[in-house]
C-alpha cells in the first residue's frame, strides 16, 4: 500500500441482544457515532414491539429476535418485510450464532441471556458482557467455554471495563495484581442513617445520583447489591481470587475502578458519567478512536472523594464476597433471590431492608453444589426463586 494511504478502518459486525433497553439504546448511540466501525447486523427485544420496529427502520438490520413469540405478528406490521424475525428464546439463539456476526454484545436482563451468550461462544463470536446473570450465574462455564473456543469475553459494564483498561497491554498477568478496586457511587442512601433505612420508598430509591439507569439495575445501586453482583463478576473476567476484590464508595463516579499491582502502584481509568465510554471501547477494542463523547474538565471536577462502604449497613457486598468466595450455585442463588426481592419491593410487599434480609435467608438455607453444568445453575435458580418468594409473600 502507498504509504500515503490510511487504510480505511473494517466494520466490525455486531448483534446486539437487549436493544431497547438502556444498555441498548447507548450501544445504538454509539454504533450512530461510528458508522465507519459498527455495523449492527442483528437486534432483539424481550417484548417491546413498537421500540424495537423503530431501531429497525432507523438501524437498517436485516435480522431482528422477539422473546414474547406471541407478538411477532404485531411486530411483522411494522418493519420491513425483508426483515427476517426470530421468535421465542430459540430466537435469540439464532441471532447469537448469525454466520457474519463477529461480536454479540448481550444486554438483556435475568437468565435469558446465559443460553444465546454460550450459543455465541460455541460459534465462535466475540462476546461484550453488559448482563451481570450471565458471570454471576455461570461464570466458570462461561469463561471455560471462551477459552476453549479462543474468543474474547470484553466487559460493557463501566467498572469492569475500567479495568480491563487499566490492565489492557499489562505483560504480568494476575501475578502482578495486588487488587482490584471496584468504584461504587454509594448510591442515594450513602449518608442515610441507619435506623431510617426502614422507611425508604420506591421513589426515593429510584433516584440515582449519577447514572441514568433502568428500574432494577438502580435499586440494586441504592442496596449495593449491583456492586456486590460486580465482585463476582470481577472474579471471573480477570481470573483472580475473590479475596483480591475490593470496593471503594466514589460519589463523583469519575474514576470508575482501579488497579492495584503488587509494587504498590495503582492505574486508574477516569471519563465523564456516560455509559456510551466502555460500550464504545468494548465495541472498538483493540482501537481508541474518536466517537464525539465529552471529555473530563479537571478544572471544574474540583474534588474526588474516597471512602470505606458501610458494610454494616448495607450488607450486600459482604453477601456477595461470602459467594464468590464458596462459589458452586450460591452466587446464581444470591443473583436470583435478589431478583426477587427486588420484584417484592417494587410491589411494595417488602420492604427496603428486606431485600438484604430475604437474600441472606436464602443463602443460608441453600445447600452448595458444583456449578458444571448450566443445568444446575438454572436449578439453582428456579430453586432460589421459589424460596426468596416464600419470604416475600
Amino acid at each position: 500500500m502507498d504509504a500515503g494511504l490510511k487504510e480505511a478502518p473494517r466494520r466490525k459486525k455486531v448483534v446486539l441482544l437487549g436493544s431497547t433497553g438502556s444498555i441498548g439504546c447507548s450501544t445504538l448511540e454509539v454504533a450512530r457515532l461510528l458508522p465507519e466501525r459498527i455495523e449492527l447486523i442483528g437486534l432483539a427485544a424481550n417484548g417491546s414491539v413498537e421500540s424495537l420496529a423503530k431501531q429497525v427502520h432507523a438501524t437498517g438490520v436485516k435480522h431482528v429476535a422477539l422473546h414474547e413469540a406471541s407478538r411477532v405478528e404485531e411486530l411483522r406490521a411494522l418493519i420491513p418485510a425483508d426483515v427476517t424475525i426470530y421468535p421465542g428464546p430459540e430466537g435469540l439463539v439464532e441471532l447469537a450464532t448469525l454466520a457474519d456476526a463477529e461480536m454479540v454484545l448481550v444486554a438483556i436482563i435475568g437468565t435469558a441471556g446465559l443460553h444465546p451468550a454460550l450459543a455465541a461462544i460455541e460459534a465462535g463470536k466475540d462476546l461484550a458482557v453488559a448482563s451481570k446473570e450471565i458471570l454471576v450465574m455461570a461464570g466458570e462455564i462461561v469463561t471455560a467455554a471462551a477459552r476453549r473456543k479462543g474468543v474474547k469475553l470484553l466487559p460493557v459494564d463501566s467498572e469492569h471495563n475500567a479495568i480491563f483498561q487499566c490492565l489492557d497491554g499489562h505483560r504480568g498477568g494476575e501475578k502482578e495484581v495486588s487488587r482490584l478496586i471496584l468504584t461504587a457511587s454509594g448510591g442515594p442512601f450513602r449518608c442515610l442513617p441507619a435506623d431510617q433505612l426502614a422507611g425508604v420508598t420506591l421513589a426515593q430509591a429510584l433516584k440515582h445520583p449519577t447514572w441514568e439507569m433502568g428500574r432494577k439495575i438502580t435499586i440494586d445501586s441504592a442496596t449495593l447489591f449491583n456492586k456486590g453482583l460486580e465482585m463476582i463478576e470481577a472474579r471471573w473476567l480477570f481470573d483472580i481470587g475473590m479475596e483480591r476484590v475490593d470496593v471503594v464508595v466514589h460519589p463523583q463516579s469519575i474514576v470508575h475502578s482501579m488497579v492495584e499491582f503488587v509494587d504498590g502502584s495503582v492505574l486508574a481509568q477516569l471519563s465523564t458519567t456516560d455509559m456510551c465510554f466502555p460500550i464504545q471501547y468494548a465495541l472498538t477494542w483493540p482501537d481508541r478512536v474518536a466517537g464525539g463523547l465529552k471529555p473530563l474538565d479537571f478544572a471544574k471536577l474540583a474534588k474526588l472523594d474516597f471512602e470505606e462502604p458501610r458494610h454494616a449497613d448495607f450488607p450486600a457486598l459482604d453477601l456477595a464476597r461470602e459467594a464468590g468466595l464458596k462459589g458452586g450455585t450460591l452466587p446464581a442463588v444470591l443473583n436470583a433471590a435478589n431478583e426477587i426481592a427486588v420484584d417484592a419491593f417494587v410491589a411494595g410487599r417488602i420492604g427496603f431492608p428486606d431485600i438484604w434480609r430475604v437474600v441472606g435467608e436464602t443463602m443460608q438455607r441453600h445447600e452448595v453444589a458444583a456449578a458444571d453444568s448450566l443445568e444446575s445453575v438454572i436449578a439453582a435458580d428456579a430453586w432460589a426463586r421459589r424460596v426468596a418468594a416464600e419470604q416475600c409473600a
